[in-house]
C-alpha cells in the first residue's frame, strides 16, 4: 500500500513510480512475471485518472490523439505477444537491464524537458506520421512487455518527432500510456498469472496517491523524488544480476 501510494505520487510529481511498485511486488514474494503483469493491471486506475485530468487539454488534437492511440495499441498487442513468447527465465534475465533503462530513462527526463522547452518557439508540427506513429508502435511494446519507464520512453519518443511543447505532448502522452496499459491489462486478465490480492491493494493505493502527486510535487524537489527512484531501481537491478 505504501509503494502504490508514493508510486502513485511519484509518478504525477516525476515519472517512474513503477520503479518503486514493481520492485515492491517483488519483495513481497512475487515471481518477477507476475510481478510485472500485476503492477500493469494495478496502475490503470493511475492511469486512468491522468488520462481524465488531461482531458479538456485535448482540445482541437483530438485527430492526433486517436492516431496515437491506434499506434499504441498495436505496440501494445505486439508487446503483449513478446511476452507470451518469453519464458519467465528469460524475463527474469532480462529483468535487471530493463530496469536499468527505465532508470536511464528517468535519469534523462531533465534533458528531455529542457530540449523540448528549447524548441517551444518552433512552428507547430506534426512531425512526418511515419515517424510519429512508428514511435508510439515502439514505446508501446516497450510498456506491454515492461512496464517502468513507459510514460518517459513515450514523452522521448513524442519529443524527437514533433516540435510540440511540454504542455501539449503531456496530454497525448496520457492517452497513449493509457491505451497501452489497458490492452495489455485486458490481455493479461485473460491469459497472464495475476496476483489480485496486491491489485486490490496496489489500485486503490496508486489512485490516491496519483491525486496526492500534485500537493506532493509543489512540497518536495522532483529531482530529490527522481534521484531517490533511480536509486531504488539500481538497487534492485544489482540485486538482480546477483
Amino acid at each position: 500500500m505504501a509503494a502504490g501510494g508514493l508510486g502513485g505520487a511519484v509518478n504525477a510529481a516525476a515519472g517512474g513510480g513503477s520503479l518503486l511498485t514493481f520492485p515492491a511486488l517483488m519483495a513481497a514474494g512475487l515471481p518477477a512475471l507476475t510481478a510485472n503483469v500485476t503492477n500493469t493491471v494495478a496502475l490503470c486506475f493511475g492511469y486512468a485518472s491522468g488520462a481524465a485530468a488531461f482531458r479538456d487539454q485535448l482540445e482541437g488534437d483530438h485527430p492526433r490523439a486517436r492516431r496515437l492511440a491506434a499506434a499504441a495499441f498495436v505496440g501494445a498487442v505486439g508487446g503483449v505477444l513478446l511476452l507470451a513468447a518469453s519464458s519467465p527465465e528469460t524475463f527474469e534475465a532480462l529483468v535487471p537491464w530493463l530496469l536499468i533503462v527505465a532508470c536511464a530513462l528517468l535519469a534523462a527526463q531533465p534533458l528531455l524537458t529542457r530540449r523540448l522547452a528549447a524548441r517551444r518557439a518552433a512552428p507547430r508540427t506534426n512531425g512526418r506520421p511515419s515517424i510519429l506513429e512508428l514511435g508510439q508502435v515502439l514505446a508501446g511494446a516497450y510498456g506491454a512487455y515492461f512496464g517502468a519507464g513507459m510514460g518517459l520512453m513515450v514523452l522521448a519518443m513524442l519529443g524527437i518527432s514533433t516540435g510540440d511543447p511540454l504542455n501539449r505532448l503531456n496530454p497525448l502522452k496520457a492517452v497513449v500510456v493509457l491505451v497501452v496499459n489497458v490492452t495489455a491489462a485486458v490481455c493479461f486478465v485473460l491469459v497472464a498469472p495475476i496476483a489480485w490480492w496486491a491489485v486490490a491493494v496496489l489500485g486503490p493505493a496508486s489512485l490516491v496517491g496519483g491525486h496526492a502527486g500534485a500537493a506532493l510535487a509543489k512540497r518536495l524537489s522532483a529531482n530529490v523524488l527522481r534521484a531517490g527512484v533511480i536509486t531504488i531501481g539500481l538497487i534492485v537491478a544489482v540485486r538482480e544480476f546477483a
